[in-house]
């Protein structure tokens, strides 16, 4: 919503002032469709060609993002924590018990609980994988630490790409605007005989181009790409939060103590309060008992 919100404004405020100022919007619209073809045209066929097919699909599922914000919200991380309480003091436990539900979250009871958790991938591959390796007794805090760190590490490079070929879009997008304009220019001095008011309004048409390439790099493009890399980096500080409570369960902390540690370090907009978790963690061992 503040995705469109912004765009509305953007376009209100450019477009407003210009007329306000008494510009015509008849050289503009007249000249759009053509400067659009050219300018658009060839900044999708320069992404097309430099881009594989996965990252143009990737493309479009982070456009979607930046409108629709991330996909993890306040609940999700109290359920994180939850989940990561119950898996943790399962392991301590029983690691036998433990063991079953991290062989097949698919069919867990427990990763039942937080549905959305359990049908991301990426979140149960990093948890299923990391405490399936700390049953097989590989516990030392440190190299697990940095195992999780490089994994973290892949899958944000991974997320990244379609922020990154859009930004890349954003910085060719005014030189696109050049070429429209001297095609534009081009025309003109094919017209030199023409009365002058013709000649003015078709460098009006050819100067729409550059305005155009200007406008859409630093007032579409460019800032969709940097909202879409806000979502990616608050989407990995979820991730990032089953690294803090695994690395704490290796320091011997309780699993009460784990989530606490982890709890610290959600983004402060989403961070559920000490009570709220205490509350939810005391159902669990009611549903446990």
């Amino acid at each position: 919503m503040g995705s469109l919100a912004g765009i509305i404004i953007t376009v209100v405020m450019v477009f407003g002032g210009y007329t306000i100022a008494g510009g015509k919007m008849a050289i503009i619209l007249h000249s759009l469709p053509y400067e659009m073809m050219i300018i658009g045209g060839s900044a999708i066929g320069a992404f097309v060609l430099g881009n594989s097919f996965s990252v143009i699909k990737h493309v479009g599922g982070d456009i979607m993002k930046a409108v629709a914000g991330s996909k993890w919200k306040r609940a999700d991380f109290q359920d994180l924590l939850c989940l990561m309480f119950e898996l943790l003091r399962l392991a301590k436990d029983s690691p036998v018990q433990a063991e079953a539900h991290i062989e097949n979250p698919e069919e867990s009871t427990i990763f039942a609980r937080y549905k959305k958790i359990a049908d991301d991938a990426v979140a149960t591959e990093i948890i299923c994988d990391t405490i399936r390796s700390i049953l097989m007794n590989f516990d030392n805090p440190h190299q697990v630490e940095e195992l999780l760190e490089k994994q973290l590490e892949a899958v944000h490079e991974d997320s990244m790409h379609g922020a990154h070929a859009l930004q890349v879009m954003a910085d060719g997008l005014p030189a696109l605007g050049i070429v429209a304009a001297v095609l534009g220019v081009i025309k003109t001095m094919a017209s030199i005989d023409k009365p002058p008011e013709v000649l003015g309004q078709m460098i009006g048409g050819a100067l729409v181009g550059t305005f155009l390439g200007v406008f859409l790099a630093y007032g579409l493009v460019g800032p969709i790409a940097e909202k879409v890399k806000g979502v990616r980096d608050h989407e990995q500080r979820f991730y990032a939060l089953i690294r803090e409570a695994i690395v704490a369960h290796l320091q011997l902390h309780t699993p009460q103590m784990c989530i606490e540690v982890a709890r610290r370090n959600v983004p402060r907009a989403e961070r559920p309060s000490f009570s709220d978790i205490e509350e939810a963690l005391k159902e669990l061992k009611k549903q446990a008992a």
